[in-house]
């Protein structure tokens, strides 16, 4: 009685009601729903960018021309506190040293490096002063600073965690640094003197044996690649006997596995049954469970230790900012890696943030391009997509990728099988399991798929950028 008393009033008013409330209307009515939203939806570039190549058996092989590569990685490091060591395998990654295996030698080697700070500015080691010790980068940024054609200074290269210089200062006589080494910002770096390493090689009969071997390696005609040479003759006159020449392959090509993502998708019968309309609870249950799984499924081709385009990189396609925040500069010196038919940009939204107060403080104004209705951000005419999966560290640094894509660019390519078995879109199925004693259905979503670099300077990464807060 007291429900009917209060429905007839206008509570507001404080008079009784002339017409039927919203209130006790809308137990009539027909509610408009929207499909179940997800904020983890991203656009995905890199799937929708990537051309993907059908991988019968599950394993694709990438064949290579010959590559003669002589520890060009990089070095891996240790630290207690603040006392830093170098992994005495980690040596094997210097010319010097690659395909030595003496673990005792090794280790005595790595116990004798010396660890340096160094402040921005301070110079690590300075032209014209004897080079006769070998420097590993353990942290920090330096300059690799040298004289210009008109003699004046400018800066030769970048150096990085991971780096070294002066490594064949330990076999040849005594000779000067023709550049200066300078910190760009805080820096420790271990360092080997040339009398400490001639000690051991004096000590030790095996890496006496594979120093010698390293001197009296052939000189193995290839390009600047690393590739063996093709032997070619052009421009002559006559009847000049032409050279016999083979194209030579790796023995052990790279074979890139599929990956797999899954996840047992659990749907109750009586919701299935009862609760379809307007919308059907298993389909809707289905839609979001597999776009999770395709954003995992970006996230392992970027981070991925095996396959993931971040740790597949080349260390020569490797490059860093000059000064920290993403410059016209830097995206220009990253073109320069991947100079051969760029396709895109890969970067996290606060790095393309980043680059666009850059280029805003400098009076730059880069233009847009239309891709399919969107509207994406460029440079030279390269998009830069937006990709939230590429990881930014504690220190608020990043990466940006640069891609050549496809198979008959020699690029980058995305890896999947179709055909499969309960195929519910390319490469990704879903099996019924049964339903269980608690009534509860249960299905199968898998995805396969991986990613491989064809040849090197198909991917090139700028690393260490600072994107600020």
């Amino acid at each position: 009685m007291t429900e009917s008393i209060e429905s007839n009033l206008d509570v507001e008013n404080e008079h009784p009601r002339l017409s039927l409330s919203t209130a006790a209307a809308r137990n009539l009515a027909t509610t408009t729903k929207s499909a179940p939203q997800m904020q983890e939806i991203t656009s995905r570039w890199l799937l929708k960018m990537l051309p993907w190549v059908q991988t019968k058996g599950g394993t694709y092989r990438v064949n290579r021309r010959l590559t003669y590569a002589i520890g060009d990685g990089r070095v891996t490091f240790t630290n207690t506190g603040a006392e830093v060591q170098v992994i005495p395998q980690e040596l094997g990654e210097l010319p010097l040293l690659r395909g030595f295996d003496n673990v005792d030698v090794l280790n005595a080697l790595a116990g004798r490096f010396v660890q340096q700070e160094f402040a921005p500015g301070d110079a690590i080691a300075q032209s014209g002063q004897p080079a006769n010790q070998l420097f590993l980068i353990a942290h920090g940024k330096v300059n690799k600073i040298g004289l210009g054609k008109y003699d004046e200074q400018t800066v030769l290269g970048v150096l990085a965690d991971g780096d070294y210089f002066g490594d064949r200062t330990l076999i040849e006589p005594q000779s000067n640094w023709e550049y200066t080494i300078q910190a760009v910002t805080r820096t420790t770096v271990l360092v080997l003197p040339q009398q400490a390493f001639r000690e051991l090689l004096n000590q030790s009969q095996a890496l006496q044996a594979h120093v010698d071997r390293f001197r009296t390696l052939p000189q193995v005609p290839q390009n600047e690649s690393g590739e063996a040479a093709i032997e070619v003759t052009s421009g002559y006159i006559g009847e000049l006997e032409l050279p016999g020449t083979f194209v030579d392959y790796e023995l052990s090509p790279r074979e890139y596995e599929l990956s797999v993502a899954q996840t047992v998708l659990r749907v109750h019968t009586r919701v299935a049954d009862l609760y379809n309309e307007p919308m059907n609870q298993t389909e809707q249950q289905l839609r979001l469970t597999i776009e999770a799984l395709r954003e995992r499924q970006e996230n392992e081709l970027i981070n991925n230790r095996g396959f993931g385009l971040l740790h597949n990189a080349d260390f020569k396609q490797r490059i860093y900012t000059r000064s920290g925040p993403p410059t016209p500069d830097d995206l220009d010196e990253l073109l320069a890696t991947v100079w051969k038919d760029p396709g895109f940009f890969l970067a996290h939204p606060r790095t393309i943030a980043a680059f666009g107060r850059e280029c805003n403080r400098l009076g730059i104004y880069p233009q847009s391009i239309d891709l399919g209705g969107h509207r994406v951000p460029a440079w030279r005419g390269i998009p830069i997509f937006p990709c939230n999966k590429i990881p930014i560290s504690n220190t608020r640094t990043s990466s940006i990728l640069l891609l050549r894509t496809g198979v008959e660019k020699q690029g980058v390519i995305g890896l999947h099988q179709t055909g499969i078995p309960d195929e519910y879109q390319p490469s990704l199925s879903v099996r019924f399991m049964g339903i269980s004693e608690k009534a509860i259905l249960s299905y199968l979503v898998t995805a396969y798929y991986s990613a491989a670099v064809l040849v090197p300077d198909a991917l090139g990464i700028l690393e260490d950028v600072q994107i600020g807060l």
